[in-house]
């Protein structure tokens, strides 16, 4: 029987094969920083310039790079099924909606969007934020980007778990399964009666819960997974 909602989970996985990197990744860019200095809000009291520099140059990152095959077939898949598709993802980047996503839930928040810690006013980012820039909306100095760091509450929890709720098909995609909430989301999905599938390079700490695993590239599985679903 084909399920009539999917909720799709995405991690950074997803967008590795764009070049932009994991946590995990040697030599990459956060192999050269401590998350407590960058990705907490203790972090950005302490140093922002620090703060700023880094995420200035992950946006550069995500400026060059562009959406693969598994960004491609998870926007077919929401244009072409006649269901209900829905995007939760980890990722900061707008690469899902570079490929053609409308319906994308960032529960980490953006990359390309600016956040006043003032007044929670928010708008687009330029290329290159920098400390102390005033807020459009109420002039603060306090400006940051509009990302959940550790320690902070994800975005959109109470429609996610809705979603969830109501869901018939889970899927994980490029997740490691190690960062909660997300990786309780499985559980959720299958309390609900939802069938549930993990495509991952390869198993993740919740691999077990799911029904199906298939792991590889998410270039090859997803656009594979994905013409399985619409045939």
């Amino acid at each position: 029987m084909k399920p009539e909602k999917i909720v799709i989970l995405t991690g950074a996985g997803v967008s590795a094969e764009s070049g932009l990197g994991t946590f995990r990744d040697a030599g990459g860019l956060w192999s050269e920083y401590d998350l407590q200095d960058v990705a907490t809000p203790e972090g950005f009291a302490r140093d922002p310039v620090l703060v700023h520099r880094f995420y200035n140059a992950r946006r550069a990152n995500c400026i060059a790079a562009a959406p693969n095959l598994a960004h491609a077939a998870l926007a077919r898949l929401e244009q072409e099924f006649p269901g209900e598709v829905t995007l939760v993802t980890q990722n900061i980047d707008d690469l899902h909606e570079r490929a053609g996503s409308r319906n994308v839930i960032h529960m980490h928040g953006e990359l390309m969007r600016a956040l006043c810690a003032a007044c929670d006013h928010r708008w687009d980012a330029p290329p290159e934020m920098a400390a102390g820039a005033p807020c459009p909306a109420c002039q603060a100095p306090a400006t940051r980007p509009d990302v959940v760091w550790f320690g902070e509450f994800p975005y959109q929890m109470e429609r996610i778990g809705t979603l969830l709720a109501q869901c018939d098909l889970f899927a994980a995609i490029g997740t490691s399964g190690t960062v909660y909430p997300a990786a309780g989301f499985v559980a959720e999905a299958r309390m609900a009666g939802a069938a549930t599938v993990e495509l991952t390079l390869e198993p993740s700490e919740v691999s077990g819960q799911f029904d199906t695993r298939q792991h590889g590239p998410a270039t090859e599985t997803v656009p594979a997974w994905v013409e399985g679903l619409l045939a």
